[in-house]
């Protein structure tokens, strides 16, 4: 299957626009999978709680997820984008994932960074990974990648590839993300912004470098730190299903949780 990346530069608070861009960056490439950023549609600085639940959107019944069921069906492929979701008084950094002209599913961001906890709810679902035909598609969004739990949780739901919807900020994220492949034999493919925001008070830098890592841990493909732009690459999800480290060594049945746990 072909998995493409879109990294884009959106501008806070204009959904409108950084549809645009997302659709011009894609223009006429072709992928059975695109993974786009963490709040690609609307920003990331938002300065409270209730600013962001003023432009979250109650998923699936809103503009962008059918929208992005939209840009599935006109280009037959299924596309995985970070949205802000309102649900009741709650606002959630969500991901959600859709196919040709229909909402899949979402999950919601359970590990909060920094003034997230000021904006946002812990995600109430658990890390999901659904079959596409093609895959077997696992969602964790950007801070997850610090808790290792994250991704293995994900592996053992079967999934081949991780989808990474990022806004990134600190250091060592993308190359923490070749261990996650490592330690799980799957695809990681993380989807970065580029640009800087400032609002509410602070300027955040986003770092680009959108990766896809393989089972062995090679990157297969990297983004420019400072641009935004598509990267695609033709890959085998099956290739995930294969947890030998060795011939000897099988990643996941030689696992002794009875060990793991704290005394």
């Amino acid at each position: 299957m072909r998995l493409g990346i879109v990294q884009s530069s959106p501008q806070f608070g204009k959904k409108q626009e950084n549809r645009k861009q997302i659709e011009e960056l894609v223009g006429d490439q072709q992928a059975d999978l695109w993974i786009m950023p963490e709040l690609a549609l609307t920003g990331y600085e938002f300065k409270n709680h209730a600013e962001a639940h003023d432009v979250a959107e109650a998923i699936p019944h809103d503009d962008s997820t059918k929208w992005l069921a939209d840009f599935c069906g006109e280009r037959n492929c299924s596309a995985v984008l970070g949205l802000a979701e309102r649900d009741g008084r709650h606002v959630y950094n969500t991901a959600i994932l859709c196919g040709p002209h229909r909402y899949v599913g979402r999950y919601r961001k359970i590990h909060l960074f920094d003034k997230e906890k000021e904006r946002f709810d812990v995600g109430n679902l658990p890390f999901p990974v659904f079959n596409i035909g093609l895959a077997r598609v696992g969602l964790m969004i950007c801070f997850d990648w610090r808790y290792p739990e994250a991704a293995r949780a994900l592996t053992l739901r079967g999934a081949q590839v991780i989808a990474h919807p990022s806004n990134l900020v600190m250091p060592f994220c993308q190359q923490a993300m070749i261990t996650r492949a490592l330690e799980n034999r799957v695809f990681c493919a993380t989807a970065n912004r580029v640009g800087s925001e400032r609002h509410a008070g602070r300027t955040v830098h986003f770092t680009g470098e959108s990766q896809i890592v393989s089972p062995d841990g090679a990157i297969l493909l990297t983004a420019a730190k400072d641009k935004p732009q598509c990267i695609v690459t033709e890959m085998d999800p099956q290739t995930a299903d294969d947890k030998h480290a060795t011939p000897f060594n099988d990643l996941l049945k030689d696992r002794h949780p009875e060990f793991y746990a704290r005394q």
